[in-house]
Protein backbone atom coordinates (compact mmCIF):
# COMPACT_ATOMS: atom_id res chain seq x y z
CA UNK A 1 0.00 0.00 0.00
CA UNK A 2 1.49 3.29 -1.05
CA UNK A 3 1.58 6.36 1.12
CA UNK A 4 0.59 9.79 -0.09
CA UNK A 5 2.80 12.58 1.16
CA UNK A 6 1.12 15.98 1.49
CA UNK A 7 3.31 18.94 0.68
CA UNK A 8 2.75 22.29 2.33
CA UNK A 9 1.82 25.08 -0.09
CA UNK A 10 4.57 27.55 -0.79
CA UNK A 11 4.12 30.89 0.99
CA UNK A 12 2.73 33.71 -1.14
CA UNK A 13 5.58 36.03 -2.15
CA UNK A 14 5.19 39.44 -0.54
CA UNK A 15 6.20 42.79 -2.07
CA UNK A 16 6.51 45.92 0.06
CA UNK A 17 5.56 49.08 -1.83
CA UNK A 18 6.20 52.78 -1.19
CA UNK A 19 4.81 55.45 -3.52
CA UNK A 20 6.19 59.02 -3.45
CA UNK A 21 5.60 62.07 -5.59
CA UNK A 22 2.73 63.53 -7.61
CA UNK A 23 -0.61 62.00 -8.74
CA UNK A 24 1.02 60.91 -12.00
CA UNK A 25 3.45 58.78 -9.99
CA UNK A 26 0.50 57.52 -7.95
CA UNK A 27 -1.26 56.23 -11.06
CA UNK A 28 1.99 54.52 -12.13
CA UNK A 29 2.04 52.83 -8.72
CA UNK A 30 -1.55 51.69 -9.16
CA UNK A 31 -0.67 50.03 -12.47
CA UNK A 32 2.22 48.14 -10.87
CA UNK A 33 0.16 47.09 -7.84
CA UNK A 34 -2.65 45.88 -10.11
CA UNK A 35 -0.21 43.73 -12.09
CA UNK A 36 1.37 42.36 -8.91
CA UNK A 37 -2.05 41.36 -7.59
CA UNK A 38 -3.06 39.83 -10.92
CA UNK A 39 0.02 37.64 -10.78
CA UNK A 40 -0.71 36.48 -7.24
CA UNK A 41 1.79 38.54 -5.24
CA UNK A 42 0.83 39.83 -1.80
CA UNK A 43 1.48 43.56 -1.38
CA UNK A 44 2.11 45.67 1.66
CA UNK A 45 2.78 49.32 2.54
CA UNK A 46 5.57 48.30 4.91
CA UNK A 47 9.02 46.70 4.52
CA UNK A 48 8.49 44.20 7.36
CA UNK A 49 8.19 40.62 6.21
CA UNK A 50 8.47 41.55 2.52
CA UNK A 51 10.52 39.41 0.15
CA UNK A 52 11.51 42.58 -1.71
CA UNK A 53 10.57 46.26 -1.77
CA UNK A 54 9.59 48.59 -4.62
CA UNK A 55 10.09 52.33 -4.13
CA UNK A 56 8.38 54.67 -6.62
CA UNK A 57 10.38 57.89 -6.41
CA UNK A 58 10.05 61.59 -7.21
CA UNK A 59 12.88 63.54 -8.84
CA UNK A 60 11.49 67.02 -9.30
CA UNK A 61 12.84 69.35 -6.61
CA UNK A 62 15.73 68.91 -4.16
CA UNK A 63 13.46 68.12 -1.19
CA UNK A 64 11.66 65.39 -3.14
CA UNK A 65 14.95 63.91 -4.37
CA UNK A 66 16.28 63.75 -0.81
CA UNK A 67 13.09 62.16 0.49
CA UNK A 68 13.31 59.52 -2.23
CA UNK A 69 16.98 58.78 -1.52
CA UNK A 70 16.27 58.56 2.22
CA UNK A 71 13.39 56.14 1.59
CA UNK A 72 15.61 53.94 -0.60
CA UNK A 73 18.25 53.91 2.15
CA UNK A 74 15.61 52.98 4.74
CA UNK A 75 14.31 50.17 2.55
CA UNK A 76 17.83 48.82 2.00
CA UNK A 77 18.54 48.96 5.72
CA UNK A 78 15.25 47.32 6.77
CA UNK A 79 14.89 44.81 3.93
CA UNK A 80 17.96 44.76 1.67
CA UNK A 81 16.18 43.84 -1.56
CA UNK A 82 15.01 47.00 -3.31
CA UNK A 83 13.76 47.84 -6.81
CA UNK A 84 13.62 51.56 -7.64
CA UNK A 85 11.27 53.13 -10.18
CA UNK A 86 9.87 56.61 -10.89
CA UNK A 87 11.31 59.95 -11.94
CA UNK A 88 14.42 59.78 -9.77
CA UNK A 89 15.34 56.55 -11.53
CA UNK A 90 15.81 58.54 -14.75
CA UNK A 91 18.11 61.19 -13.27
CA UNK A 92 21.81 61.42 -13.96
CA UNK A 93 24.16 61.76 -11.00
CA UNK A 94 27.24 63.97 -10.59
CA UNK A 95 29.46 61.18 -11.92
CA UNK A 96 27.50 60.98 -15.17
CA UNK A 97 25.85 57.67 -14.37
CA UNK A 98 22.50 56.85 -12.84
CA UNK A 99 21.97 58.91 -9.66
CA UNK A 100 20.29 56.10 -7.71
CA UNK A 101 23.00 53.58 -8.57
CA UNK A 102 25.71 56.11 -7.69
CA UNK A 103 24.14 56.71 -4.28
CA UNK A 104 22.86 53.17 -3.63
CA UNK A 105 24.76 50.65 -5.78
CA UNK A 106 23.23 47.67 -3.94
CA UNK A 107 19.67 48.16 -5.27
CA UNK A 108 18.46 45.26 -7.38
CA UNK A 109 17.21 47.31 -10.35
CA UNK A 110 16.39 50.87 -11.39
CA UNK A 111 13.79 52.03 -13.92
CA UNK A 112 12.36 55.41 -14.86
CA UNK A 113 8.71 56.52 -14.59
CA UNK A 114 5.75 54.90 -16.32
CA UNK A 115 7.61 51.61 -16.54
CA UNK A 116 5.24 48.89 -15.33
CA UNK A 117 6.65 46.11 -17.51
CA UNK A 118 10.29 46.93 -16.63
CA UNK A 119 9.40 46.82 -12.93
CA UNK A 120 7.57 43.51 -13.34
CA UNK A 121 10.53 42.05 -15.26
CA UNK A 122 12.79 42.97 -12.32
CA UNK A 123 10.32 41.47 -9.82
CA UNK A 124 10.18 38.23 -11.83
CA UNK A 125 13.98 38.04 -11.83
CA UNK A 126 14.29 38.21 -8.04
CA UNK A 127 10.89 36.88 -6.95
CA UNK A 128 9.29 34.49 -9.46
CA UNK A 129 5.55 34.98 -9.96
CA UNK A 130 3.21 32.52 -8.24
CA UNK A 131 1.01 31.97 -11.33
CA UNK A 132 0.11 33.36 -14.69
CA UNK A 133 -2.06 36.49 -14.60
CA UNK A 134 -5.80 36.31 -15.15
CA UNK A 135 -7.91 39.42 -14.93
CA UNK A 136 -10.56 37.67 -12.86
CA UNK A 137 -7.97 37.37 -10.08
CA UNK A 138 -7.68 41.13 -9.69
CA UNK A 139 -9.44 42.02 -6.44
CA UNK A 140 -11.79 44.91 -5.89
CA UNK A 141 -14.75 46.28 -7.75
CA UNK A 142 -13.02 48.51 -10.28
CA UNK A 143 -12.59 45.98 -13.06
CA UNK A 144 -10.56 47.45 -15.90
CA UNK A 145 -9.31 50.28 -13.70
CA UNK A 146 -7.44 47.94 -11.37
CA UNK A 147 -6.37 48.81 -7.84
CA UNK A 148 -6.55 52.29 -6.35
CA UNK A 149 -4.32 53.83 -3.69
CA UNK A 150 -6.79 56.62 -3.01
CA UNK A 151 -9.91 56.21 -0.87
CA UNK A 152 -12.61 54.29 -2.68
CA UNK A 153 -14.77 57.34 -3.42
CA UNK A 154 -12.27 59.31 -5.51
CA UNK A 155 -9.61 58.41 -8.08
CA UNK A 156 -7.12 59.95 -10.48
CA UNK A 157 -7.47 59.37 -14.21
CA UNK A 158 -4.21 59.88 -16.13
CA UNK A 159 -4.99 60.81 -19.74
CA UNK A 160 -1.45 61.23 -21.08
CA UNK A 161 2.21 60.86 -20.25
CA UNK A 162 5.05 63.33 -20.81
CA UNK A 163 5.15 66.94 -22.02
CA UNK A 164 6.17 68.73 -25.23
CA UNK A 165 7.19 71.98 -23.50
CA UNK A 166 10.66 72.83 -22.33
CA UNK A 167 10.06 75.30 -19.51
CA UNK A 168 13.45 76.37 -18.24
CA UNK A 169 12.73 75.58 -14.56
CA UNK A 170 11.42 72.06 -15.26
CA UNK A 171 13.16 68.72 -15.81
CA UNK A 172 10.04 66.55 -16.09
CA UNK A 173 10.34 66.04 -19.91
CA UNK A 174 13.84 64.64 -19.44
CA UNK A 175 12.37 62.01 -17.11
CA UNK A 176 8.90 61.37 -18.56
CA UNK A 177 9.53 62.17 -22.23
CA UNK A 178 7.39 63.96 -24.80
CA UNK A 179 3.61 63.94 -24.80
CA UNK A 180 1.96 60.57 -25.40
CA UNK A 181 -1.84 60.72 -25.23
CA UNK A 182 -3.69 57.58 -24.16
CA UNK A 183 -6.30 56.33 -26.65
CA UNK A 184 -9.58 58.05 -25.85
CA UNK A 185 -11.45 54.74 -25.80
CA UNK A 186 -9.07 53.34 -23.15
CA UNK A 187 -9.44 56.47 -21.01
CA UNK A 188 -13.23 56.36 -21.14
CA UNK A 189 -13.26 52.61 -20.48
CA UNK A 190 -11.22 53.17 -17.32
CA UNK A 191 -13.47 56.06 -16.25
CA UNK A 192 -16.57 53.88 -16.66
CA UNK A 193 -15.00 51.14 -14.53
CA UNK A 194 -14.18 53.67 -11.81
CA UNK A 195 -17.69 55.15 -11.75
CA UNK A 196 -19.25 51.68 -11.72
CA UNK A 197 -16.90 50.75 -8.86
CA UNK A 198 -18.32 53.54 -6.72
CA UNK A 199 -16.03 56.49 -7.42
CA UNK A 200 -17.83 59.79 -6.80
CA UNK A 201 -15.04 62.13 -7.87
CA UNK A 202 -12.77 61.62 -10.87
CA UNK A 203 -9.66 63.81 -10.99
CA UNK A 204 -8.29 64.17 -14.52
CA UNK A 205 -4.50 64.53 -14.51
CA UNK A 206 -1.59 64.74 -16.93
CA UNK A 207 1.44 66.93 -17.44
CA UNK A 208 -0.57 69.14 -19.80
CA UNK A 209 -4.27 68.33 -19.86
CA UNK A 210 -5.09 71.01 -22.45
CA UNK A 211 -2.70 69.37 -24.94
CA UNK A 212 -4.48 66.01 -24.89
CA UNK A 213 -4.44 64.58 -28.41
CA UNK A 214 -1.96 67.05 -29.93
CA UNK A 215 0.56 64.26 -30.54
CA UNK A 216 -1.97 62.18 -32.52
CA UNK A 217 -3.45 65.24 -34.32
CA UNK A 218 -6.73 64.83 -32.43
CA UNK A 219 -7.38 61.50 -34.11
CA UNK A 220 -10.88 60.07 -33.89
CA UNK A 221 -11.24 57.09 -31.58
CA UNK A 222 -14.27 55.07 -30.55
CA UNK A 223 -16.20 54.70 -27.34
CA UNK A 224 -19.45 52.80 -26.83
CA UNK A 225 -19.74 52.36 -30.59
CA UNK A 226 -19.52 56.10 -31.27
CA UNK A 227 -16.66 58.20 -32.68
CA UNK A 228 -14.93 60.48 -30.16
CA UNK A 229 -12.07 62.85 -30.95
CA UNK A 230 -8.86 62.53 -28.95
CA UNK A 231 -9.19 66.09 -27.71
CA UNK A 232 -9.79 67.75 -24.36
CA UNK A 233 -13.22 69.18 -25.24
CA UNK A 234 -14.73 65.87 -26.40
CA UNK A 235 -13.06 63.94 -23.59
CA UNK A 236 -14.32 66.29 -20.88
CA UNK A 237 -17.82 66.40 -22.36
CA UNK A 238 -18.05 62.61 -22.45
CA UNK A 239 -16.64 62.25 -18.93
CA UNK A 240 -19.14 64.83 -17.71
CA UNK A 241 -22.07 62.99 -19.25
CA UNK A 242 -20.82 59.74 -17.74
CA UNK A 243 -20.40 61.38 -14.32
CA UNK A 244 -23.91 62.87 -14.46
CA UNK A 245 -25.34 59.38 -14.98
CA UNK A 246 -23.55 58.23 -11.82
CA UNK A 247 -24.21 61.38 -9.74
CA UNK A 248 -20.47 62.01 -9.60
CA UNK A 249 -17.94 64.83 -10.05
CA UNK A 250 -15.24 65.40 -12.66
CA UNK A 251 -12.40 67.73 -11.67
CA UNK A 252 -9.73 68.99 -14.10
CA UNK A 253 -6.09 69.38 -13.12
CA UNK A 254 -3.06 70.91 -14.83
CA UNK A 255 -4.99 72.76 -17.50
CA UNK A 256 -2.64 75.04 -19.45
CA UNK A 257 -4.45 78.29 -20.31
CA UNK A 258 -4.69 77.82 -24.07
CA UNK A 259 -7.55 79.56 -25.91
CA UNK A 260 -9.19 76.13 -26.29
CA UNK A 261 -9.98 76.16 -22.54
CA UNK A 262 -12.67 78.75 -23.35
CA UNK A 263 -14.71 75.88 -24.81
CA UNK A 264 -14.62 73.98 -21.50
CA UNK A 265 -16.02 76.80 -19.37
CA UNK A 266 -19.62 76.50 -20.68
CA UNK A 267 -19.58 72.83 -19.63
CA UNK A 268 -18.75 74.03 -16.12
CA UNK A 269 -21.52 76.63 -16.21
CA UNK A 270 -23.94 73.84 -17.20
CA UNK A 271 -22.85 71.69 -14.25
CA UNK A 272 -21.45 68.94 -16.46
CA UNK A 273 -18.01 69.17 -14.84
CA UNK A 274 -16.95 71.00 -11.70
CA UNK A 275 -16.36 74.77 -12.05
CA UNK A 276 -12.76 74.27 -10.96
CA UNK A 277 -9.54 74.77 -12.89
CA UNK A 278 -6.05 73.87 -11.73
CA UNK A 279 -3.94 76.11 -13.98
CA UNK A 280 -0.12 76.24 -13.68
CA UNK A 281 0.39 79.98 -14.31
CA UNK A 282 3.85 80.09 -12.61
CA UNK A 283 4.17 83.89 -13.04
CA UNK A 284 2.45 86.95 -14.54
CA UNK A 285 5.16 89.29 -15.80
CA UNK A 286 5.81 88.93 -19.57
CA UNK A 287 9.61 89.12 -19.20
CA UNK A 288 9.69 86.42 -16.52
CA UNK A 289 7.34 84.21 -18.54
CA UNK A 290 9.66 84.65 -21.52
CA UNK A 291 12.68 83.57 -19.45
CA UNK A 292 10.64 80.61 -18.22
CA UNK A 293 9.68 79.74 -21.84
CA UNK A 294 6.08 79.27 -20.75
CA UNK A 295 3.59 78.32 -23.46
CA UNK A 296 0.11 79.67 -24.13
CA UNK A 297 0.79 83.44 -24.31
CA UNK A 298 0.85 83.81 -20.54
CA UNK A 299 0.83 87.62 -20.68
CA UNK A 300 -2.89 87.37 -21.67
CA UNK A 301 -3.90 85.27 -18.68
CA UNK A 302 -5.67 88.06 -16.80
CA UNK A 303 -7.97 88.70 -19.75
CA UNK A 304 -8.62 84.95 -20.03
CA UNK A 305 -9.55 84.66 -16.37
CA UNK A 306 -11.93 87.61 -16.61
CA UNK A 307 -13.59 86.01 -19.64
CA UNK A 308 -13.88 82.65 -17.85
CA UNK A 309 -15.50 84.24 -14.80
CA UNK A 310 -18.00 86.05 -17.03
CA UNK A 311 -18.99 82.72 -18.55
CA UNK A 312 -18.99 80.86 -15.21
CA UNK A 313 -19.21 83.12 -12.12
CA UNK A 314 -18.84 80.13 -9.76
CA UNK A 315 -15.42 79.23 -11.20
CA UNK A 316 -12.69 78.39 -8.67
CA UNK A 317 -9.11 78.73 -9.89
CA UNK A 318 -6.11 77.18 -8.19
CA UNK A 319 -2.59 77.65 -9.42
CA UNK A 320 1.08 77.33 -8.59
CA UNK A 321 3.71 80.04 -8.91
CA UNK A 322 7.47 80.46 -8.61
CA UNK A 323 8.96 83.32 -6.58
CA UNK A 324 12.55 84.43 -6.98
CA UNK A 325 13.05 83.15 -10.52
CA UNK A 326 16.53 84.04 -11.87
CA UNK A 327 16.64 87.71 -12.82
CA UNK A 328 13.29 88.53 -11.14
CA UNK A 329 13.29 92.20 -10.15
CA UNK A 330 11.27 93.71 -7.34
CA UNK A 331 9.05 95.33 -9.97
CA UNK A 332 8.41 91.95 -11.64
CA UNK A 333 7.60 90.38 -8.30
CA UNK A 334 5.19 93.21 -7.43
CA UNK A 335 3.53 92.59 -10.82
CA UNK A 336 2.95 89.01 -9.70
CA UNK A 337 1.35 90.14 -6.42
CA UNK A 338 -0.88 92.53 -8.35
CA UNK A 339 -1.93 89.71 -10.69
CA UNK A 340 -2.77 87.51 -7.71
CA UNK A 341 -5.09 90.20 -6.32
CA UNK A 342 -6.68 91.23 -9.61
CA UNK A 343 -7.20 87.70 -10.91
CA UNK A 344 -8.65 86.68 -7.53
CA UNK A 345 -6.86 83.32 -7.49
CA UNK A 346 -8.87 81.18 -5.07
CA UNK A 347 -6.11 78.77 -4.12
CA UNK A 348 -2.44 79.50 -4.75
CA UNK A 349 0.72 77.59 -3.97
CA UNK A 350 4.21 78.97 -4.36
CA UNK A 351 7.71 77.55 -4.64
CA UNK A 352 10.82 79.57 -4.02
CA UNK A 353 12.93 78.93 -7.14
CA UNK A 354 14.93 75.76 -6.66
CA UNK A 355 18.05 75.32 -8.87
CA UNK A 356 17.28 71.69 -9.68
CA UNK A 357 20.12 69.87 -11.40
CA UNK A 358 19.48 69.82 -15.15
CA UNK A 359 17.16 72.85 -15.29
CA UNK A 360 18.34 75.30 -17.95
CA UNK A 361 17.13 78.24 -15.84
CA UNK A 362 20.18 77.67 -13.64
CA UNK A 363 22.28 79.13 -16.46
CA UNK A 364 20.29 82.38 -16.59
CA UNK A 365 21.94 85.52 -15.19
CA UNK A 366 20.68 87.03 -11.97
CA UNK A 367 20.37 84.04 -9.62
CA UNK A 368 18.86 85.49 -6.44
CA UNK A 369 20.16 84.68 -2.93
CA UNK A 370 18.20 81.89 -1.25
CA UNK A 371 17.13 84.22 1.58
CA UNK A 372 15.55 86.65 -0.92
CA UNK A 373 13.81 83.81 -2.77
CA UNK A 374 12.31 82.56 0.48
CA UNK A 375 11.35 86.09 1.57
CA UNK A 376 9.43 86.62 -1.67
CA UNK A 377 7.74 83.25 -1.32
CA UNK A 378 6.56 84.25 2.16
CA UNK A 379 5.27 87.62 0.87
CA UNK A 380 3.46 85.84 -1.95
CA UNK A 381 1.76 83.39 0.41
CA UNK A 382 0.62 86.23 2.68
CA UNK A 383 -1.17 87.88 -0.25
CA UNK A 384 -2.47 84.52 -1.49
CA UNK A 385 -3.97 83.81 1.92
CA UNK A 386 -5.57 87.25 2.03
CA UNK A 387 -7.23 86.73 -1.36
CA UNK A 388 -8.22 83.13 -0.64
CA UNK A 389 -9.88 83.88 2.69
CA UNK A 390 -11.79 86.83 1.21
CA UNK A 391 -13.07 84.54 -1.55
CA UNK A 392 -14.12 81.91 1.01
CA UNK A 393 -16.08 84.47 3.04
CA UNK A 394 -18.30 84.97 0.01
CA UNK A 395 -19.55 81.40 0.55
CA UNK A 396 -20.89 82.09 4.05
CA UNK A 397 -24.67 81.83 4.07
CA UNK A 398 -24.85 79.64 0.96
CA UNK A 399 -25.80 75.97 0.85
CA UNK A 400 -23.25 73.77 -0.93
CA UNK A 401 -22.97 70.17 -2.02
CA UNK A 402 -20.22 68.46 0.00
CA UNK A 403 -18.51 65.12 -0.66
CA UNK A 404 -17.93 63.44 2.70
CA UNK A 405 -14.37 62.20 3.37
CA UNK A 406 -14.72 61.41 7.08
CA UNK A 407 -17.80 60.79 9.23
CA UNK A 408 -17.17 59.23 12.67
CA UNK A 409 -20.26 57.73 14.28
CA UNK A 410 -22.28 58.22 11.05
CA UNK A 411 -21.64 61.94 11.27
CA UNK A 412 -23.60 62.50 14.45
CA UNK A 413 -20.59 64.40 15.83
CA UNK A 414 -19.91 65.99 12.46
CA UNK A 415 -17.24 65.13 9.92
CA UNK A 416 -15.01 66.43 7.14
CA UNK A 417 -15.81 66.88 3.48
CA UNK A 418 -15.00 68.95 0.41
CA UNK A 419 -16.94 71.32 -1.82
CA UNK A 420 -16.44 71.74 -5.56
CA UNK A 421 -13.69 74.23 -4.72
CA UNK A 422 -11.58 71.73 -2.76
CA UNK A 423 -9.44 69.10 -4.45
CA UNK A 424 -8.12 66.31 -2.21
CA UNK A 425 -4.97 67.09 -0.18
CA UNK A 426 -4.03 70.34 -1.98
CA UNK A 427 -6.92 72.65 -1.06
CA UNK A 428 -9.02 73.24 2.04
CA UNK A 429 -11.90 71.21 3.47
CA UNK A 430 -15.41 71.75 4.71
CA UNK A 431 -15.57 71.03 8.45
CA UNK A 432 -19.03 69.61 9.07
CA UNK A 433 -20.69 70.36 12.40
CA UNK A 434 -23.19 67.93 13.96
CA UNK A 435 -26.38 67.86 11.84
CA UNK A 436 -29.33 69.91 13.04
CA UNK A 437 -31.70 66.96 12.58
CA UNK A 438 -31.09 63.97 14.85
CA UNK A 439 -32.14 61.66 12.01
CA UNK A 440 -29.49 63.07 9.63
CA UNK A 441 -26.49 60.81 9.06
CA UNK A 442 -23.31 61.16 7.01
CA UNK A 443 -21.48 58.44 5.10
CA UNK A 444 -17.98 58.53 3.61
CA UNK A 445 -18.14 58.72 -0.16
CA UNK A 446 -21.62 60.20 -0.31
CA UNK A 447 -22.82 63.74 -0.86
CA UNK A 448 -24.59 65.93 1.64
CA UNK A 449 -25.90 69.48 1.55
CA UNK A 450 -24.33 71.85 4.04
CA UNK A 451 -25.15 75.43 5.01
CA UNK A 452 -21.88 77.36 5.27
CA UNK A 453 -21.76 79.28 8.57
CA UNK A 454 -18.14 80.47 8.90
CA UNK A 455 -14.55 80.35 7.66
CA UNK A 456 -11.58 78.89 9.57
CA UNK A 457 -8.28 79.68 7.84
CA UNK A 458 -8.48 78.03 4.42
CA UNK A 459 -11.47 75.89 5.41
CA UNK A 460 -15.21 76.35 5.42
CA UNK A 461 -17.46 75.36 8.32
CA UNK A 462 -20.92 74.04 7.52
CA UNK A 463 -23.99 72.45 9.06
CA UNK A 464 -25.42 69.40 7.24
CA UNK A 465 -29.04 70.06 6.25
Amino acid sequence: MSETTATAPLPTPKVGFVSLGCPKALTDSELILTQLSAEGYQTSKTFEGADLVIVNTCGFIDEAIQESLDTIAEALNDNGKVIVTGCLGAKTGEGGGNMVLEMHPSVLAVTGPHATQEVMDAVHTYLPKPHDPFLDLVPGGFGEAGLKLTPRHYAYLKISEGCNHRCTFCIIPSMRGDLVSRPVGDVLKEAKALFEGGVKELLVISQDTSAYGVDVKYRTGFWDGKPVKTRMLELVQTLGEMARAHDAWVRLHYVYPYPSVDDIIPLMAQGLVLPYLDVPFQHSHPDVLKRMKRPASGEKNLERIQRWRELCPELVIRSTFIAGFPGETEEEFEHLLGFLREAQIDRAGCFAYSPVQGATANELPGMLPEALREERRARFMAVAEEVSIARLHQRVGSTMQVLVDSAPAMGRRGGVGRSFGDAPEIDGVVRLLPPEKLSKTLKVGEFTRARIVSVEGHDLVGVPV
